[in-house]
């Protein structure tokens, strides 16, 4: 048997010694999902080498992985010679997912009421990682200033709104581990980040509701509150837009309270709760 494949074959107590992770896990499968991972609306399209050196997977290895997930419909060669994209197979599993989440359908009649009354881009977002994916986004039909997000963009855990949102509603050793983990991820410029993020947590469990003042996007602000869905899965509502139309003072005092309603109304309409705030 050769060492490349011995490379995909590795069992899964070798992997958790050698890197220090759970021992029940598929190697195989956990490279494969990570070559998916590597797609994003900024690279939508990528080559060989791209992949080798965003996951630090050997290249051999890396040209077995493409080749099975482009049999199986998940990839799909793109125009480019050696270049290849996200395949129909994702398409329909993503489809299958949010279908299955009927807090889209019940949110979403309020979310677009709010996106048009208050021009403000509203979302609804559960977590994905070390982000926070879309699974609805409304905007203002009439306005140009809205944020051009969409289901399956993605968000930071650490300095987006919906994040630190998330993260206020978790128990408290689920957030630490949460933490933990994005202090190895972000390195050296985690110190620059925390305090900012420890703010908005706190002021989130104290009024229901945090901002983002343009720690995510430039030029944007938003507002979000922690949403608790039947089964307990923590989802965040988020609305903002522009920042010198969203000022932070609009948004603490119109947009929070309006997106708060909403949060309540989905989860009466769910079964789910809203965190109650401990003050204020």
């Amino acid at each position: 048997m050769s060492a490349d494949k011995n490379d995909l074959t590795i069992s899964a107590a070798e992997t958790a010694d050698a890197r220090g992770e759970r021992s029940d896990t598929v190697s195989a499968l956990e490279r494969g999902i990570s070559v998916l991972r590597c797609f994003s609306e900024e690279q939508p399209v990528l080559g060989h080498a791209d992949v080798a050196r965003m996951t630090g997977i050997p290249r051999p290895t890396v040209n077995r992985l493409v080749a099975t997930l482009l049999s199986m419909g998940m990839l799909k060669p793109a125009h480019a010679a050696d270049r290849f994209m996200l395949g129909p197979g994702v398409v329909s599993l993503a489809r299958v997912f949010l279908g299955s989440l009927d807090v889209r359908a019940v949110a979403r009649p309020s979310m677009q009421a709010m996106a048009e009354e208050m021009g403000a881009s509203v979302y609804l977002a559960v977590r994905d990682g070390m982000e926070m994916v879309l699974i609805e986004a409304c905007r203002p039909r009439s306005s140009m200033l809205s944020a051009r997000l969409d289901v399956g963009s993605r968000a930071p855990l650490a300095n987006s709104a919906l994040g630190r949102a998330y993260l206020s509603a978790l128990p408290e050793v689920q957030r630490n581990q949460l933490v933990d983990s994005m202090r190895l991820l972000r390195g050296p410029e985690w110190s620059g980040i925390e305090p900012a993020m420890n703010r908005a947590i706190g002021e989130s469990k104290r009024l229901g509701f945090c901002l983002s003042l343009g720690e995510f996007h430039r030029e944007i602000n938003s507002v979000s509150v922690p949403l608790i869905g039947p089964d307990g899965e923590v989802m965040a509502l988020n609305g903002g837009g522009a920042a010198f139309v969203f000022t932070e003072e609009r948004l603490r005092n119109e947009v929070a309270p309006r997106l708060h309603d909403i949060a309540l109304s989905i989860a009466r309409d769910i079964g789910g709760h809203v965190p109650t705030p401990s003050s204020g």
